[in-house]
């Protein structure tokens, strides 16, 4: 609408008088001035090659909407009022209102750059194509940072902060004006929301849980509509389900349901105190009961391969039946029982049994002698 009274202002004839060219050189000073930019915000074309899953889906999705009507000048976007009734401040240069809050701060900010007609914006978008030049990428993205607030307050009830959100949407836009092109005939908000959207969604699952629980199109899509889905279907009094939500969306009903128990649950830090003055933390009662303390495990492993060593000195020194008791049934991991050494071999139980109290006799013997020679 501010577009449209601008048009309008700037064609209407005004009558010629003595003192109109200082008062046109005072006007051009006063927008030579106006057009000077601070220096807190600065934009720049990046390259993110982390983001390989955003590039895949909303590269072919911003694609499709060269084909898309483009918003007019006529038509409104602009920062909503009621992203915030406690941060929606009057802007007026005489009257700032000043504020230690980020966001308050940013929207401040982002205000000054005023909305580029399509005109002007055609003309920088074909510089930029053509030439690659810095200050025209600059003056795109400064002239679209409003329209990145917009979206992003549609997604400010995830839970992260909305200064986050823009920040991670205005990387999008900055990506979106890379690959952007003038003469397909669409607006570049137009094409760069898809992208804006898209690192917004990548940023808000990076962050609900450090295990990535949406690698596909379908549990990306259920991590933004699956509470979406159930709140409708229990406003029109039906119980929902997998089966339901799953049909109303497309989805297979296992897809519905493994998602809702993945998000089902968050992340919990193990250093977290089960209760306010308790010393006891929840990565304490996770512990293994049957944990050795440190100092007597180091002893067991020392024991062991003393052991490991005595029996590869003793063996040479064994016959062949009480090599058989040795590696059938004291090194064995499933030792065969007196009985069935004894049918195997063709010896009675009670010899195998001897034979087996000889072997561990030598073997107690030899420790001993390794312990002596150690000391």
């Amino acid at each position: 609408m501010a577009k449209t009274k601008a048009k309008t202002s700037a064609t209407k004839k005004t009558p010629a008088t003595k003192g109109a060219p200082k008062k046109a050189a005072a006007s051009k000073a006063a927008s030579a001035k106006a057009k000077v930019v601070p220096k807190s915000v600065v934009a720049e074309i990046v390259d993110d090659q982390a983001q390989e899953a955003v590039h895949h889906t909303q590269g072919s999705e911003a694609e499709k909407a060269y084909a898309i009507h483009s918003p007019t000048d006529t038509e409104e976007f602009d920062i909503p009022e009621s992203t915030d009734p406690s941060k929606a401040l009057a802007l007026d240069n005489s009257k700032a209102l000043t504020s230690s809050d980020p966001l308050v701060m940013y929207l401040n900010e982002i205000r000054r750059y005023k909305v580029l007609s399509k005109e002007e914006e055609t003309k920088l978008a074909q510089k930029y194509f053509e030439s690659k030049d810095p200050e025209a990428a600059q003056a795109l993205v400064k002239a679209n940072l409003r329209f990145v607030v917009k979206v992003a307050a549609e997604y400010s009830k995830f839970g992260s902060k909305m200064i986050d959100l823009i920040q991670e949407g205005n990387v999008g836009l900055m990506h979106a004006v890379r690959e952007f092109n003038p003469y397909k005939g669409a607006r570049l908000i137009t094409y760069a929301v898809w992208w804006i959207r898209g690192y917004i969604q990548e940023y808000l699952m990076r962050q609900y849980s450090m295990v990535r629980i949406g690698t596909t199109q379908n549990q990306r899509k259920l991590f933004y509509q699956l509470q979406k889905e159930k709140d409708a279907l229990d406003a029109m009094g039906i119980e929902p389900n997998a089966a339901l939500i799953g049909s109303r969306l497309g989805i297979p009903e296992d897809e519905v349901r493994d998602m809702a128990m993945r998000m089902s649950g968050r992340d919990m830090s193990l250093d977290r105190p089960l209760g306010e003055n308790s010393d006891v933390s929840l990565g304490d009662i996770q512990r293994n009961v049957n944990d050795q303390p440190l100092d007597e495990a180091l002893a067991h492993e020392e024991e062991l391969d003393q052991l490991k060593k005595a029996i590869a000195e003793l063996r040479p020194e064994l016959s062949a039946r009480e090599l058989i008791i040795l590696d059938e049934r004291i090194l064995n991991d499933e030792p065969l029982t007196l009985q069935e050494i004894g049918e195997k071999h063709g010896i009675t139980r009670e010899a195998v049994r001897q034979m087996e109290a000889r072997v561990m006799k030598k073997i107690r013997a030899k420790m001993g002698d390794e312990q002596e020679s150690e000391d």
